[in-house]
């Protein structure tokens, strides 16, 4: 007969940590009403590091009414840095883990490392007014050394932030400091750092990878902290491990650059809000800033005339309209295969859009090599881009220029129609304010000329 678990049960106060061995209303310890929760302590199924069988501790689960559960326990602070509420939906969700991505060098570290400063800063007086009120962050480093955050933190200006920094690559170590501190905010610096000794010895596997973040990420699941874990991408751009994380997390952002100092904040997956912002930052000695006039990142002033082979286009970028340059340029192809190099937009969109160019206006395009750029670096994947990509390209191989002040926005199908795009209200507004006397487009509305077809667009914009 198999021996039977030996279990205790235990009450836990999920916002200060107490435990007693009853329940009571109020916590003795932190005063909060309702917050003890009845958990179990049970034998670990895995090995502790030297041998022996350890205890786990977890709370006992029990099914609820839908109509009994508080939507509050899932409420929102803000970190103090905007461009980085705006990715996150309006704030980081209470509860919850986020997974930054990004390549080596990027600025991961001044971003969590001013995040934690900013978060600290915003909830030290409520932490002071409101009894029980925790405003701890705990900075956890796996790559630097003490004295580098500390340098880091004083070209930052965050030296007195009040931040508690931990550098170690032992999960236990990092548990031993969540339950001693509680903090309301836990920054883990880089999640392919952390190891223990239940996954095995070597840090970084899909194994360690898997458990370690599982298990930060209960911590926070049963108190009311957040987690901000970053993450090292592979040379496709996609999160290492590979991608052996974005399911247990319930944010995924994107953490991306052009050729020089701008940053972008991108999120691909968003349990608690869009994925449709995009964060607009600048790199320069003091850190990370955010970028005021994010339309003037995207157009080029020039002096003189336009050039062959540009078009500006309004794309919406979640709850914001920006201005952009698509720039292209053909060449004869040097082989017998045509190539298409386009970084910010996607290949086969561009493929599709020179194809319907050959079919209904004439054009060829199967012996040219074709070059795509965006002005700024921003990536570009909504379908209101097409027309003006269209446009950009029928300057390019007729060497063309397109009217000044001039924009272009709309939907291209295989027939060669212009469909409608969303908000075209929103679009032409932002266009005129930016100067743009003209905004060709799908449907009949002020400030925009309508055009039906390519043949329409082509005849409009360069009769």
């Amino acid at each position: 007969m198999a021996k039977k678990k030996s279990v205790s049960t235990f009450f836990k106060c999920t916002s200060c940590g107490y435990t007693q061995p009853r329940w009571m209303g109020r916590c003795p310890e932190c005063g909060e009403w309702n917050t003890l929760r009845e958990c179990i302590a049970e034998e670990s199924p895995y090995p502790a590091p030297f041998g022996s069988h350890g205890l786990q501790t977890r709370e006992r689960i029990k099914p609820l009414p839908l109509s009994a559960i508080n939507p509050a326990e899932g409420e929102r602070f803000f970190t103090g840095i905007g461009e980085f509420d705006r990715v996150l939906g309006g704030g980081a969700v209470k509860r919850s883990a986020v997974l930054i991505g990004g390549e080596p060098g990027i600025g991961k570290s001044t971003l969590l490392l001013q995040t934690a400063a900013a978060i600290r800063k915003n909830t030290e007086n409520a932490q002071s007014a409101v009894s029980g009120t925790r405003g701890r962050v705990l900075y956890v480093s796996g790559e630097e050394a003490a004295s580098q955050i500390r340098a880091r933190a004083d070209r930052l200006g965050a030296e007195n932030a009040g931040i508690e920094i931990l550098c170690t690559n032992r999960l236990e170590d990092i548990e031993n400091a969540l339950n001693a501190l509680n903090p309301l905010c836990v920054i883990v610096d880089s999640i392919q750092t952390v190891f223990s000794a239940d996954a095995g010895s070597i840090p970084g596997t899909v194994n360690q990878l898997k458990y370690c973040a599982a298990e930060l990420t209960a911590w926070v699941k049963e108190r009311d902290a957040v987690l901000f874990m970053s993450a090292h991408v592979t040379k496709d751009g996609s999160i290492a491990g590979p991608k052996a994380l974005e399911h247990l997390v319930d944010t995924v952002i994107s953490f991306e650059r052009n050729d020089d100092h701008i940053r972008f904040l991108r999120s691909l997956k968003n349990r608690f809000g869009s994925i449709d912002e995009l964060g607009i930052f600048s790199m320069g000695e003091r850190g990370l800033t955010a970028v005021e006039d994010p339309s003037s990142l995207f157009i080029v002033r020039r002096s003189g005339t336009v050039p062959p082979g540009t078009a500006v286009v309004p794309v919406f970028e979640g709850s914001r309209v920006f201005l952009v340059e698509i720039q292209a340029l053909t060449v004869p192809a040097k082989a017998a295969l045509t190539r298409v190099y386009s970084e910010k937009i996607d290949n086969a969109r561009v493929s599709r859009v020179a194809a319907v160019l050959e079919k209904r206006a004439g054009l060829r395009f199967s012996d040219q090599d074709i070059y795509i750029n965006v002005a700024g670096g921003v990536r570009l994947t909504e379908s209101a881009i097409d027309a003006a990509l269209a446009a950009a390209l029928y300057s390019a191989r007729t060497d063309i220029a397109p009217p000044e002040k001039t924009a272009v926005t709309g939907e291209l199908s295989l027939a060669g129609e212009i469909r409608p795009v969303h908000r075209l209200k929103q679009r032409a507004k932002a266009a005129a304010t930016l100067g743009f006397t003209r905004l060709l487009g799908p449907e009949k509305e002020e400030d925009v000329v309508h055009v039906c077809g390519i043949q329409d667009l082509i005849k409009t914009l360069f009769s």
